[in-house]
């Protein structure tokens, strides 16, 4: 059977360090891994709209000299004709060595997973997951302050629907001495299972406010998310929540000198531009970085060594 990864816990910490390790050589020796999926195929199944994590997966193939095919919304599928995904899945993995697929429904690339025949990818799926992006994330705090335990991450905006968010904080509580600080409107709070499963469960020390300039002097990283319009399901209360947190020039004021502050993007209104030009901004890092870790993931899932 392929191997896929739907929840970044497929991964063992072990294997997240090797992937991360095997991402800062691609970054280092970019000329070594040029051919290593030579003749090899990624399918990517968009069937919810994407940028970054599309174009990235793609440019992480073509990087290994690899190739892409796949369509970037339902609408370009047969599912389109009631196709189901099990289906569509199952046709392209005739097709390709490896697919990534993203869905608006939670669980379905582990459904799908069960008609391929090739490695899955979760691209993200609905407000439940998203593992590469973690494993982005974690290289992005691994070489921003040069190691994955014993800092205070705060975690600010849309913690309900945030499958980033998730999968981050399902992520970090397994390394040592992680903080968390989780910022939300009331409507927003990180889900009970999230917090049951993740932080309870191991006696992880976390607060939550309402209040991010409270506590943003405490922080080593401030992970800020977007409101997902696409996540309500009335417009009254996106609109009534949307600008909940700004953050600002004036607001980092008392963070400390040495704060990284990581976002998975698309960005509304939640990072004020001004902040781009702000040392601690480390956003436009983090998109680079997800090229590298998905040319890693790819590589070790196609048992491919360099």
């Amino acid at each position: 059977m392929p191997r896929n990864i739907i929840d970044v816990t497929d991964l063992s910490v072990a294997e997240i360090d090797e992937l991360i390790a095997t991402a800062e050589d691609i970054t280092t020796n970019p000329a070594k891994y040029q051919d290593a999926c030579l003749h090899k195929q990624l399918a990517t199944l968009f069937f919810e709209p994407s940028t970054r994590t599309r174009l990235s997966f793609e440019s992480a193939m073509l990087a290994l000299g690899g190739s892409v095919l796949g369509f970037s919304e339902a609408n370009s599928s047969s599912s389109s004709k009631g196709e189901t995904v099990g289906d569509t899945v199952h046709t392209v993995s005739c097709y390709a060595d490896i697919i990534a697929m993203r869905h608006p429904k939670e669980g379905a690339p582990y459904a799908a997973a069960q008609f391929s025949e090739v490695p899955i990818i979760n691209a993200g799926d609905g407000g439940h997951n998203h593992p590469t992006q973690t494993l982005t994330d974690l290289l992005t705090i691994h070489r921003e302050k040069g190691r994955l335990d014993g800092f205070t991450i705060g975690f600010c905006g849309d913690l309900k629907f945030g499958r980033t968010v998730h999968s981050l904080v399902n992520a970090l509580s397994r390394y040592d001495n992680i903080r968390f600080v989780l910022v939300s409107p009331e409507e927003l709070k990180l889900p009970r299972y999230v917090k049951e499963q993740s932080l309870k469960s191991k006696d992880i020390p976390y607060t939550q406010t309402t209040d991010l300039e409270s506590v943003i002097s405490q922080l080593d990283i401030l992970y800020m998310t977007r409101v997902q319009r696409e996540r309500f399901f009335n417009e009254e209360d996106y609109l009534r929540l949307k600008d909940s947190y700004i953050l600002t020039p004036e607001k980092l004021q008392n963070a400390k000198p040495d704060l990284s502050i990581l976002h998975p993007l698309p960005r509304v209104n939640e990072i004020a531009v001004a902040v781009d030009r702000d040392p601690r901004a480390a956003y436009w890092k983090q998109v680079k970085n997800g090229k590298f870790i998905r040319m890693a993931l790819i590589l070790k899932l196609l048992d491919i060594h360099v």
